[in-house]
């Protein structure tokens, strides 16, 4: 469990919080196999028995004082009791976790009979392919599914659907496929006639992909698209060739949450659906109109940024909530470069605890890898979230993929959680009081989260230690708990020097996604810019920059660059790349309100390093493949020439593109050897990212380099009305200043 504070000292006060003009909050990567130091748990069982605070309802941790009959919380100094087993349990510290480290990680008892654990444990995965597609879009789902069958543990149970204009359900565990056919109804307003359990039982239709994972080859390589005929005329629309309706996703999905959802609790624990989608959903319930896309720029005098954001129907969102009641996530593999409308599709996905990806192209797509990736990784479901705070402040707002507790206050709820997956938080005082000066009163945060992932046989073993000879998965229910502690900065500048500007970039990006949602991307934009305005004016008067006098003196003396504290010195650059992102340009530089949605969702996800490279890549030049030169430089055209290298690495998180300048010794070797540091370097970022990202060589003055170019910002305009010869990232700050001059008048 990773958790970045935006300040590692925290504000004394609510005016300290104002006056600095700074974020406070927290980010929190609660199934990080480690901390934000690369420190593991402390692992062990009996969490049912961790002593909890009868006021606040707080774990005990190293930081509560223990007396020999009671423990005094850390967050709200309540004294409790310990009743006998705590007592013999606490005269034996060096066997409990929870007091040799405040990060543990312990078992739950496990509630059920050993067999029904066994059987809910068993993981199921059904795939749901869209047949009113193409034959390249049908090919690269194929290779998706094998890669995801050779990540897929043999335990698991796997089942094949298809839609059109009808649902389609694959029976593979007999000699040869047989696929049964449920016609879905064209109407909006309609549902299937028949319950899938009727057309086939759903153990008939789950295979075991131990034994039947070639029978289940067999059964893709049988896919094909819908043709036009069938499609026109199952739409209605005759033979005249016009292809509208046909792709009945929102009825499909309905019907296989509801058909999963009947053996919830009996046969799984959490079953997934991936969903493959290669347009708009544009038959039966849950159909989309994708007119509206191109009816905005004809401008009814909309806004199109803000028209195109919301979703245009509640299907979907009311559809996720049915698939967490059913135990199902969904995850959507959208291959189309049409309008699809993911703002109304997305929440089907995020909201039941899956993921949302995007690809324009079945040419390069990455697909296949991104299936395997997903699938190899472990994840958590079930989980609970909840944070707790010291009593001077709590949390404000929460950000992230999950959906909150109706009853409860701070506690969220999170279908499916992988290592990567990153949530959000921003904090306020209780009161005007604040933090207390005594270091013994610290700031507190108690991060508990609630989980349960299946175990496979082979890495279960009884409490003594001996393997044990089951050869069925189990469920394992676990609580991990992170207790921290922060200093108070004792004034302003101390503030300051504590500032992580990738976790305040992590904060604002939240805030804007909200804005540009609630509001359009305009105010989005808008937000940012004041932000750092007021930063920046906050920051000059913290350290009497500015003595007032006549304005042109007060300009020259204005530092919006933060050159005196080099912990905010990012902060200009990572909010000029995000004003430059696509996630907040305007349509009208022709930012496809489906890629925006796409980047909403994975930046609403991505930890703050990962998150900073997204919005400002990492650029590093190389004398040779196997020797780099240095390690960062601007992303400015300037920055390549005055460096000199020969060889450029940029890493933008989706894509890391090797560059070789048009200068470069035609000797080096293009593209880099596999055994080269470069290689190796790319080959660990592969590995490390959540992702696959799209790895391009380019050697200048061969080949097209506009990709590359792309990326090197800080002189384009920050408007995107194109270059303005040297004048973006400099005339940005020079507009800074001015609104800053303006703020403090």
């Amino acid at each position: 469990m990773a958790v970045r504070a935006t300040v590692s000292r925290f504000p004394i006060d609510a005016d300290a919080r104002e006056g600095s003009g700074l974020l406070w909050g927290v980010t929190v990567t609660p199934f990080a196999a480690v901390d934000e130091n690369a420190q593991s748990p402390a692992y062990g069982s009996d969490g049912d028995l961790l002593p909890r605070c009868e006021n606040c309802w707080a774990y005990f941790n190293t930081y509560c004082e223990l007396e020999q009959w009671s423990w005094a919380c850390s967050l709200c100094g309540n004294l409790n009791g310990l009743n006998s087993t705590a007592i013999a349990r606490y005269s034996r510290p060096q066997s409990c976790p929870e007091m040799m480290s405040s990060f543990v990680d312990l078992e739950l008892p496990a509630g059920e009979s050993d067999e029904d654990a066994a059987l809910q444990a068993c993981p199921v995965y059904v795939a749901a392919v869209d047949l009113s597609s193409s034959e390249e879009f049908l090919e690269l789902t194929k290779s998706a599914l094998l890669a995801a069958l050779e990540a897929i543990p043999p335990g698991s149970l796997f089942g094949l659907a298809t839609f059109s204009y009808k649902l389609g359900l694959y029976d593979v565990q007999g000699p040869i496929p047989v696929v049964k056919n449920v016609f879905i109804p064209p109407d909006a307003e309609g549902t299937l006639q028949i319950e899938l359990e009727d057309v086939m039982p759903l153990l008939q239709f789950l295979a075991p992909v131990g034994t039947c994972k070639d029978r289940i080859a067999s059964a893709l390589e049988t896919l094909r698209p819908t043709t036009s005929w069938e499609r026109t005329t199952a739409a209605g629309q005759g033979l005249d060739g016009v292809l509208i309706g046909g792709r009945g996703f929102g009825v499909a999905m309905e019907a296989l949450c509801s058909y999963l959802g009947s053996e919830y609790g009996n046969t799984f624990a959490l079953a997934r659906i991936f969903a493959f989608l290669s347009g708009p959903p544009d038959y039966g319930a849950g159909q989309l109109d994708t007119r509206r896309y191109g009816e905005q720029y004809a401008s009814k005098g909309e806004d199109a940024d803000r028209a195109l954001l919301p979703e245009q129907t509640p299907f979907y969102k009311d559809l996720a909530a049915v698939a967490v009641q059913a135990g199902v996530c969904v995850d959507i593999f959208a291959v189309t470069n049409e309008y699809t409308d993911l703002a109304s599709l997305k929440f089907l996905s995020i909201e039941s605890g899956g993921s949302l990806f995007l690809y324009t192209s079945t040419e390069d797509s990455t697909l296949p890898q991104d299936m395997y990736r997903m699938l190899s990784r472990p994840y958590a479901f079930g989980c609970v979230l909840r944070l707790r705070t010291s009593t001077e402040f709590k949390p404000g707002n929460s950000y992230g993929h999950f959906f909150p507790d109706p009853q409860y206050e701070n506690v969220q709820h999170i279908i499916c959680c992988d290592s990567y997956a990153t949530y959000a938080y921003d904090f306020v005082f209780e009161n005007n009081i604040g933090f207390s000066r005594n270091k013994a009163d610290a700031p507190t945060l108690q991060i508990a989260f609630q989980y349960a992932v299946v175990v496979p046989p082979q890495e279960l073993s009884n409490s003594e230690g001996v393997s044990t000879s089951r050869t069925k998965h189990s469920l394992q229910r676990r609580l991990r708990i992170r207790t921290l502690q922060f200093g108070v900065a004792k004034n302003i500048h101390e503030l300051y020097d504590s500032c992580d500007s990738e976790v305040v970039l992590s904060l604002l990006v939240h805030k804007v996604i909200l804005a540009s949602l609630e509001e359009g991307v305009r105010e989005g934009r808008i937000l940012l810019q004041e932000w750092l305005v007021i930063l920046a004016a906050q920051y000059n008067d913290a350290y009497k920059l500015v003595q007032y006098t006549n304005e042109s003196s007060i300009r020259s003396q204005l530092d919006v660059a933060f050159s005196q504290c080099p912990q905010l010195q990012p902060l200009p650059r990572l909010i000029f790349a995000l004003l430059r992102n696509p996630l907040l340009r305007f349509h009208e530089e022709g930012v496809h309100p489906d890629y925006r949605i796409y980047l909403q969702c994975l930046f609403s996800v991505l930890e703050p390093s990962s998150l900073h490279r997204a919005v400002y890549p990492v650029l590093t030049s190389y004398a040779t493949p196997d020797q780099q030169a240095y390690p960062r430089h601007s992303l400015s055209r300037a920055a390549l020439i005055t460096s000199g290298s020969p060889i450029f690495f940029l890493d933008a998180f989706t894509v890391l593109i090797v560059f070789y300048s048009s200068t470069a010794d035609p000797t080096l070797p293009f593209p880099p050897p596999h055994d080269c540091l470069l290689r190796t370097t790319i080959n660990k970022l592969k590995q490390e990212r959540c992702i696959t990202p799209k790895l391009i060589f380019i050697r200048g003055g061969h080949d097209d380099a506009s990709i590359f170019e792309n990326f090197l910002i800080e002189e384009q305009d920050v408007d995107g009305s194109g270059l303005t010869s040297v004048m973006g990232f400099v005339s940005f700050l020079e507009d800074i200043t001015q609104k800053v001059l303006e703020f403090m008048k």
